[in-house]
Order: structure tokens, then sequence, then C-alpha cells
């Protein structure tokens, strides 16, 4: 029986949402549980609820899923774990060349005419940027390059096990989405159109300049826009002139 199994232990399960929440409030309580759900028990309360959609049991749940970015994800040997208790699961095998620096995972499904088989190579790493990366790409390679054929291999054959989680490992090499979007202080706002007062007082200067042919209409309505936009009837006022209107 391996480590994700169901026991028949102290394992509590909440019957109610109250109860769900009690017991999130507890165990968000406790130094027990990862930092990430310490003191926040809406996070531990969705991450009990996901895990009892995997079949894991609340304990289970928290010390195997973990938030990347703001989305839940769970450990590389927890992913293996889930989909060995599935009723499908036929068996896996994993390998490492070492010359090609090359990881190898091959999963299949109980009734299943053909294995299937991911690779992810050290190529494949340097062509998503991550290898040499600072952190566990330079710590331990080799098992990161596992971890990554192993998460994509039982993804694509157990899907309806892994209820769409991918692995803590490759989740943190995901950026972080960043909302682009101008905030309200940050949008362009538009100016005011030019004062009819101003513009009374300094039409018959900007005729006089275009009659003489040192601005054409057009450069006088551009060279006012850089303070403030004429009005529609404005610029047909000043375009009139150069029309000879």
């Amino acid at each position: 029986m391996n480590a994700i199994a169901q026991t028949n232990g102290f394992a509590l399960k909440p019957n109610s949402m109250q109860e769900a929440m009690q017991m999130a409030e507890m165990l968000s309580g406790s130094e027990m549980v990862p930092k990430n759900y310490q003191r926040k028990p809406q996070d531990t309360l969705v991450a009990m609820m996901m895990g009892s959609e995997l079949g894991l049991n609340p304990i289970q749940a928290l010390q195997n899923i973990a938030v990347i970015n703001g989305k839940p994800a769970i450990y590389g040997d927890a992913l293996l774990a889930l989909v060995q208790n599935h009723p499908k699961f036929g068996g896996h095998e994993e390998s490492f060349d070492e010359q090609t620096m090359t990881a190898t995972c091959t999963v299949w499904r109980k009734g299943d005419d053909k294995k299937h088989t991911v690779t992810f190579s050290r190529q494949d790493a340097e062509h998503a940027k991550l290898w040499g990366k600072q952190g566990p790409w330079q710590q331990y390679p080799k098992r990161m390059l596992m971890w990554r054929a192993r998460g994509y291999a039982l993804r694509d054959k157990f899907a309806d096990a892994l209820g769409g989680l991918i692995t803590v490992e490759e989740a943190r090499d995901i950026p972080e989405e960043r909302d682009i979007t101008p905030r309200e202080s940050e949008q362009p706002q538009s100016l005011p159109h030019y004062p009819e007062e101003d513009f009374a007082a300094n039409f018959p200067k900007w005729a006089q300049l275009i009659q003489a042919g040192k601005k054409t209409g057009k450069q006088i309505i551009d060279m006012v826009a850089s303070k403030a936009p004429l009005t529609e009837e404005q610029a047909q006022q000043v375009l009139a002139v150069e029309q000879g209107e």
C-alpha cells in the first residue's frame, strides 16, 4: 500500500460545511501543517475540499497539495501515488539515460494495447530556459527531469485521477500571471476642449500666420492640440481661413 492510500486509522472527515470550516480553522492554527496554510483557514478548507475529490483525507491533502501562484498543485511523488490508487492503473516504468541526460516515464492503463511513454531531456530543459535555473534545477537536475517526464506522462493517461492538477515542481517554473490592465489612475485622461474665450483671442493671430503662408490650418490645429484639442467647430473655422472663406 502506498503513502496516499486510504487508511482506516485516525483520519477525521467532516460531515458538513460547518464541521469542515471548524476543522480548517483548527488545522490552520497548528504548526504541523505547511506554512502556506498556517492561519489561513479559507485556503486550508479549499485544499481539504480538493483533496476530498482526489480521495485524500484532510491531513494528506494539506501535506501534498500546495498553492503556487494562486493555483493548486501536487508534489511529484504524491502525483504518482494517486495514479497508483486508480482502479485502471496498469503499471509504470521510469528510467534515466546518463549520456543524453534524458528522463523517461512509461505508464499504461489496464486493458490498453499500447503503453504511453514521455521523455524530458536536458535539451528540452534548455529550450524551456529551465536548465541551470537557480534552485532545484541546480541542486538536483536529474530529479527535476524525472519529475517533469513523470508529470506529463501521468497527466496524459490519468487526467481523470488528477482532476487537472500539475506537479508542484512544474508549477514553480510557470511565470506568475500579472494583470497588465492599467489602473483607473493610470488610464489616459482626455483633455478638455480649447476654451472658447482663448480661441476668440488667438484666432486672429493664427489667421494671419495662415494667410502669410507661415502655417497651414492643420499645423495650427496640431500645435493647439498639445495643450487642448479644438472642438469640431473651432477646427473648421481654422481650416476655412486656409481655404479663403
